[in-house]
């Protein structure tokens, strides 16, 4: 595969990724508006927490997606994997867009609007997985970090994408407008870009390195993934508290900032969303220079920096921007923690898929990505706003990052401890 054409893959692959991280990102964003469609309640607490539980709830479903679906990318292959994941990560948000509010159908509107975000949680399980070890195999030797990153790049874009679009409604429509329809708007613009990502998707090849294995061994059954992922739950428990770091880190300063900086800060409702957009570019800017270093100086060093960082910085810099909220005391705080999320993210991902067995590679990396974003990071937007209320201190979710990190650094640490140092062909090592 020529330069070229390695650039054209990284762009078909990652677009379907785009699509699953938009949806999840509008959720958050209008959070509280979708809680009053579909949550009424006396308390606006109460329904702001009933709101972001269901979003919560979506990640529940992810570990078991990492499961089924990732076997299924390692038996079937990638490309057919990341048709599937596509096509149902589409059906949950035709549900979540169409679904008539409470004052409508009554209680059978929550119920649908969960079963859609349990489907976009199953597929979201090993969407992750499949784009990051499809880049991962099909990568320039000795450039594996760098090509990985976009994964994750691609989600940025989405950050991007939905933050300017949010901008562009807060411009175009009343509050009480968004609040009664306009979150609707962001939900099925996202319908409309499914049929184009299945079009970039459909010309997607199989990865070079999976068609070989399958030519020279036999293609393993689901009982055979499933025994190995038991045989080295040690390494996935490992993988999840890594990721732990990065998913509490993504969710904090994208998904969770408007309603933080709006509900808590009594920021304007579009400094948070600008705050958002410029987060988003700088995670998009710093997510490949740190896969680069990495490929560079090893993933132990760079992993090891950031949850040190995370540790020491994160509850300062919140508390500083309570102190005096402002726009630009958001945008400083959340700027640094972008920093910190892009170079670990960037080595991260790219480490996952190294330190997993061949076999399982897909289903281990999906398995452990999904089960700390259920546990942790897909209930960020959640455990903060209760932190934030049971202790009456805003400054909770440098506390709960701080967490992350501690999980993070300790993992990487045991990772280095288990394994010999495995080495790439230019001599650097990985461990």
């Amino acid at each position: 595969m020529t330069r070229g054409e390695k650039v054209k893959a990284v762009f078909r692959v990652a677009s379907g990724n785009f699509l699953e991280m938009y949806d999840f990102i509008v959720y958050g964003y209008y959070a509280a508006a979708i809680g009053r469609a579909f949550f009424p309640s006396h308390s606006e607490f109460a329904t702001l927490m009933a709101s972001f539980a269901t979003f919560g709830v979506g990640f529940l479903m992810r570990p078991l997606g990492g499961l089924v679906l990732g076997a299924y990318i390692d038996r079937h292959g990638r490309r057919a994997g990341l048709m599937l994941t596509l096509a149902l990560m589409g059906l949950g948000t035709f549900t979540l867009a169409v679904t008539p509010g409470y004052a409508t159908i009554g209680v059978l509107a929550p119920l649908v609007v969960l079963l859609g975000r349990l489907i976009q949680g199953f597929s979201a399980g090993a969407e992750l997985g499949g784009v990051s070890v499809y880049l991962a195999e099909m990568a320039t030797p000795g450039h594996k970090g760098f090509y990985v990153s976009w994964q994750s790049g691609s989600q940025q874009v989405a950050v991007v994408f939905t933050a300017l679009l949010g901008v562009g409604l807060g411009s175009l429509l009343t509050p009480e407008q968004m609040n009664a329809w306009g979150w609707r708007i962001p939900l099925l613009i996202g319908c409309f870009i499914v049929p184009l990502l299945f079009w970039i998707r459909n010309s997607l090849a199989e990865t070079e390195e999976f068609s070989q294995r399958m030519k020279h061994e036999k293609r393993p059954t689901a009982g055979t993934i499933f025994r190995t992922l038991l045989e080295h739950w040690g390494l996935v428990l490992l993988g999840m508290m890594l990721v732990t770091m990065t998913t509490v880190s993504f969710y904090l300063i994208t998904a969770y900032t408007p309603t933080y900086g709006k509900e808590v800060l009594h920021l304007a409702g579009n400094d948070a969303l600008i705050v958002t957009v410029c987060v988003g570019l700088s995670n998009l800017f710093w997510l490949p220079i740190g896969g680069a270093i990495s490929d560079r100086i090893g993933r132990f060093p760079v992993l090891v920096g950031c949850c040190v960082l995370a540790l020491l910085t994160a509850y300062p810099a919140i508390s500083w921007l309570v102190s005096a909220p402002s726009f630009t005391r958001l945008l400083v705080s959340l700027l640094w923690l972008s920093f910190i999320y892009g170079l670990y993210n960037g080595a991260m991902v790219v480490y996952l898929t190294e330190i997993m067995p061949v076999k399982i590679r897909t289903s281990g990396f999906s398995l452990a990505y999904s089960l700390a974003t259920a546990l942790f990071g897909g209930f960020t937007p959640l455990i903060c706003t209760w932190l934030i209320h049971v202790t009456d201190n805003r400054a909770m979710p440098g506390l709960w990052l701080s967490f992350a990190a501690l999980l993070g650094l300790i993992a990487t640490l045991a990772v280095r401890r288990r394994a010999a140092p495995a080495e790439r062909a230019d001599g650097v090592s990985i461990v």
